[in-house]
């Protein structure tokens, strides 16, 4: 009986399955005789357990493809869930490095979506994406990881050098996207060849699912947007994320949008299709930089978000705040938005805020309000390279002075809070 006691008090410890690049699926997926390929890992994995994933550049073929359906080639799916408490937790060995390289998987006429995951209670942690393809000519998406579970989280993910969106998210609730990496991502292959949909981020949920949060990630030099939520259903969190460069090649070559932080809109889905009341999106302590257009745009949104301590440098206008009636129709200036504690300095344009209607929106300690001449001696650095530092030891952004007030006028003026 007592042993039986201590056994129920006792945390239930999961299979540990190991996945290397010099690995069978024939092998037992132990450290020493490793499985070849996560998809044969998750065959083996159930609730609990931890695949391990070796260092090394795992070259993906389209044989390796899991499911073709519709429109779409799903090459690695992950459709098998944990539990809560008990994730199935897919994880870069230690400090090892696993690339997945999939510019040799091309096929015709599909989307390429290169981790699909349909599972829930899953964390996918430290893999690298390079390479993701388009086939298709007219208007289309290849995405690195799509999800469209629930209870996930991604961690320290590195999504570059491709066609493809970064990280992107419909079906789900309760998401995490932590410490994620999206750059250098263009298709030149669909339409007019701009990229116009390659964003690093983009998160678009359904009705019912909430709480989906991106907290310290970075996209640059994306084709198209940094982070976009257009036809979100729910509300969608940014926090202490960055945006830098998007609408431009590496050479600065003029790409498709351009915004960091795209949040909110409906194109021109039909009224009676429009979430009313709108979401009110969330996006606190980011930084956008010489993004090819807006910073924080509200993309013509049909009600208000939070704008809360945000710094914008260089962009077109730092900050546009266009709205839409409930008609989904007519564009008016933003109403409804709460921007509190956000500062712009340098907008190409001069404005740095556009689109408002100030009295209907809740406005405190925003640099655009006062009657303040910002100059650089205001910041202890405006060194965009500052933005490219390795990440710190534990995944986080690297701990930067970029855009920090260093002499005080600003935050004895009201513009900032420190």
């Amino acid at each position: 009986m007592h042993i039986f006691c201590l056994l129920l008090t006792l945390p239930l410890f999961g299979a540990e399955w190991f996945v290397a690049v010099n690995g069978r699926d024939s092998n037992v997926g132990s450290i020493d005789h490793p499985f070849g390929s996560i998809s044969r890992a998750q065959q083996s994995s159930k609730p609990g357990d931890t695949v391990y994933v070796r260092g090394g550049r795992y070259k993906i073929n389209e044989s390796e493809i899991a499911k073709r359906e519709k429109i779409w080639a799903y090459v690695i799916l992950l459709d098998k869930s944990g539990k809560p408490g008990r994730s199935i937790s897919y994880i870069a060995y230690r400090d090892e490095r696993p690339v997945f390289d999939f510019s040799e998987v091309k096929p015709d006429g599909l989307r390429v979506h290169a981790f699909e995951v349909k599972g829930s209670w899953l964390y996918i942690k430290g893999l690298e994406v390079v390479g993701v393809q388009v086939t298709v000519k007219t208007h289309t998406q290849s995405i690195c990881f799509s999800n469209n579970g629930s209870n996930n989280i991604y961690e320290q993910l590195s999504m570059h050098d491709g066609q493809a969106i970064g990280l992107y998210s419909v079906r789900g609730a309760n998401n995490l996207f932590l410490n994620c990496d999206a750059y250098k991502n263009h298709d030149y292959i669909s339409e007019d060849k701009l990229g116009g949909n390659v964003d690093g981020f983009g998160c678009h949920p359904r009705k019912g699912y909430t709480n989906n949060v991106f907290r310290g990630c970075r996209a640059w030099f994306n084709s198209d947007d940094g982070y976009d939520c257009i036809n979100a259903h729910e509300a969608v969190v940014f926090e202490n994320c960055w945006a830098f460069y998007n609408g431009y090649s590496p050479e600065f070559k003029s790409l498709k949008d351009g915004n960091g932080f795209k949040a909110g809109g409906y194109g021109s889905t039909p009224v009676d299709r429009v979430p009313d009341p709108a979401p009110r999106h969330v996006v606190r302590f980011c930084l956008a930089v010489r993004n090819k257009a807006y910073g924080f745009y509200a993309n013509h949104h049909t009600g208000g978000s939070d704008w809360i301590n945000n710094s914008a440098y260089m962009n077109k206008n730092n900050f546009n705040m266009l709205c839409r009636l409930k008609d989904n129709k007519t564009d008016v200036p933003g109403y409804g938005h709460k921007m509190n504690n956000n500062i712009g300095y340098k907008s190409s344009r001069r404005e740095e805020i556009i689109q408002i209607e100030r009295s209907e929106c809740d406005l405190f300690n925003n640099s655009f309000q006062m009657d303040l001449v910002i100059n650089a001696n205001d910041f202890a650095s405006l060194d965009e390279k500052l933005l490219l530092l390795p990440r710190n030891s534990y995944g986080g952004l690297p701990n930067i002075d970029f855009m920090r007030s260093v002499s005080g006028r600003l935050v004895e003026e009201g513009a900032l809070v420190e």
